[in-house]
């Protein structure tokens, strides 16, 4: 068991009360996971504060405290730390207590408004493909090596993280590929943690309901490039237009990708269709499997970072080119008899379901019909949702509105939002369906021989949350249901 007074290393103390030569059995920022001997940290969350918990604490076994004010009732014999941040404290203790695991691994960290799991999920399959033992950190799943660790947050809280870390390191991973949301950068989750390199995607609207405001987001995604250490990289799309600004402040090095202007790392698309994208690469030819000019993207960014990280181009390019992407993500199958195509995918913002259906329109045959199946999650941002119901109108022979994760909101006044601003003209070119089930089952009964069905918003999810209670589903699972009625 560590010293106290070894985990404080780093930390911004602005006074101690008792010994900090005693060992600690374990840190925690939630009181109820308090044992004996351990140090709770009380961080100022979005939900409670972490200060109302510490008497808990002490009841529960701590004998450490780290706080930002200090308690009127001391208990004797406990310490208390006083510190100026404590959700950045929590970072460097737990990073100290797991024994700084990202000193002892490359850890590269993803984020962007949309590819981050495609990205990470590449990067993890790349380098295993290339037999470097490596890990994963993403919305879809946690991964060490081969084995899977299901996942409940994009970025997990900052405890689990540098524990799992550590698992990581144990498990004698090289390297860890991480997505980093903008609440894990807000939250200070990713305190103390060193990363070899950082990829920045894109940024759209999305999270405004945590961040309020868009350039709040932009400032957001930025502290994370802006606290790069000077021997990290740092790469970002060109073709963003807060691409280069999300660089501006790093000292690590900077590198770009793009599919539309000078960069280091250029790509240019020759071909794209069901078979996958045909592409140059820094003027090599290559044929990846993934399909759509968002993936494009993705793939030279993994391009990227895998040079940066110090591999043979040639061996990238020739096992990028037999990958295949993230679970929910552009996922199609075909109907056994009716020849219908159906397409997963976890868009959820407007940019990202904009993306997804102009891919879709390049690969429509003659007169194929697309049809969208799309809703908006409850309690989050309520003002993109009539932008995706204005996407999925205009880029859609026909759309269904629907629940996604209604969650504590009523999903007929979701439905309604999303039908807000819609022209006269085009409100015949929708209908909603409440059901979810029931309207992936109209879009299928609507869909004739080799049109296109997307189903969009969940992905990888396999469950609907609603009402605080998460009940079994999953998209794919339920449009191959449907698909095997058809042939009966």
């Amino acid at each position: 068991m560590p010293l106290l007074q070894d985990i404080l290393y780093k930390v911004r103390i602005k006074s101690v009360l008792g010994d900090t030569n005693i060992h600690i059995s374990d840190v925690q920022i939630d009181s109820r996971r308090i044992q004996s001997n351990s140090c709770f940290i009380a961080v100022k969350g979005v939900a409670a504060d972490g200060h109302e918990f510490i008497e808990n604490a002490i009841s529960n076994g701590a004998i450490a405290v780290v706080c930002e004010e200090l308690p009127l009732n001391k208990v004797d014999g406990i310490t208390y730390v006083q510190t100026y941040d404590a959700a950045h404290a929590s970072g460097i203790i737990s990073h100290a207590f797991y024994g700084e695991p990202s000193n002892r691994l490359k850890l590269i960290g993803v984020t962007g408004t949309n590819g981050k799991t495609t990205i990470a999920t590449l990067l993890h399959k790349l380098f295993m493909a290339l037999d470097v033992k490596s890990a994963l950190i993403s919305t879809v799943a946690n991964q060490i090596g081969e084995v899977i660790i299901p996942s409940t947050h994009t970025t997990p809280d900052v405890i689990s993280l540098n524990a799992l870390l550590k698992q990581m390191v144990d498990a004698d991973c090289r390297y860890a590929f991480m997505e980093v949301s903008s609440h894990a950068i807000d939250q200070q989750r990713i305190a103390g943690l060193h990363f070899t390199g950082a990829i920045f995607s894109n940024i759209t609207h999305d999270h405004l309901d945590y961040h309020k405001t868009f350039d709040e987001y932009i400032r957001v995604k930025k502290l994370f490039f802006d606290k790069l250490p000077a021997d990290a990289f740092a790469i970002s799309n060109m073709d963003d237009k807060n691409g280069p600004i999300m660089l501006q402040n790093t000292i690590a090095d900077k590198f770009y990708y793009s599919l539309r202007s000078v960069a280091d790392f250029k790509g240019r698309i020759i071909d794209n269709n069901l078979s996958g994208l045909q592409m140059l690469v820094n003027e090599q030819e290559v044929h990846f499997r993934l399909i759509g000019e968002f993936n494009a993207y993705n793939l030279l960014a993994v391009y990227a970072a895998a040079i940066c990280l110090g591999e043979d181009r040639q061996d990238v390019l020739t096992v990028l080119s037999d990958l295949t992407g993230a679970e929910g993500r552009f996922d199609y199958m075909l109907s056994p008899k009716e020849n219908i195509i159906g397409i997963i995918d976890y868009a959820h913002t407007p940019d990202a379901l904009l993306n997804v259906l102009s891919t879709i329109k390049k690969l429509q045959h003659g007169g194929s019909s697309i049809i969208t199946v799309v809703g908006c999650g409850g309690d989050r941002d309520k003002s993109k949702r009539k932008f995706m119901g204005n996407a999925a109108v205009e880029f859609s022979t026909k759309a269904i509105f629907t629940s996604d994760n209604p969650r504590s909101e009523d999903p007929s006044t979701i439905l309604e939002n999303m039908a807000e601003g819609l022209d006269v003209s085009v409100r015949k070119k929708y209908l909603s369906i409440v059901d979810r089930r029931e309207a992936i089952r109209a879009a299928v009964m609507l869909a004739k021989s080799e049109d296109i069905i997307l189903i969009a918003g969940k992905g990888h999810e396999k469950y609907q949350e609603i009402n605080g209670n998460k009940f079994p589903f999953d998209d794919k699972q339920v449009l191959s249901e449907i698909f095997k009625e058809l042939e009966k």
